[in-house]
């Protein structure tokens, strides 16, 4: 009862981004074709979706040269939005005090699967 699922994986690291901002995006192609996510990412507005349609791009691609996967079959089976590191950076304010500036970064690994 081995059931070996091929699975193709293409991972991003260090994102100019907050994991909130890409999960929104990542949401939406969540369990879709790995076709119709390409377009669903070419058409959203959000300056995050270029990274994960590259990503999945990637993702397609060692699909089908690595796995000798079909790619009219391939879906997305999972997208993991992670955090990576934080740049602090401080602000002058009055009264020679400082604020805190935080510049977040994301991780993103895109898997899909073959039905």
């Amino acid at each position: 009862m081995s059931d070996t699922k091929k699975v193709a994986i293409a991972k991003l690291k260090s994102i100019k981004t907050s994991v909130q901002k890409l999960n929104i995006v990542a949401s939406l192609i969540r369990g879709m074709k790995a076709e119709e996510a390409l377009i669903q990412l070419t058409f959203a507005k959000q300056k995050v979706a270029s990274y994960l349609k590259d990503c999945l791009n990637s993702a397609v691609a060692n699909a089908e040269n690595n796995h000798d996967m079909d790619i009219d079959n391939l879906y997305v089976s999972k997208v993991l939005v992670g955090k990576s590191f934080t740049m602090r950076r401080f602000r002058a304010r009055a009264k020679g005090r400082g604020a805190k500036i935080l510049k977040p970064f994301s991780n993103l690994t895109i898997e899909v699967e073959e039905r």
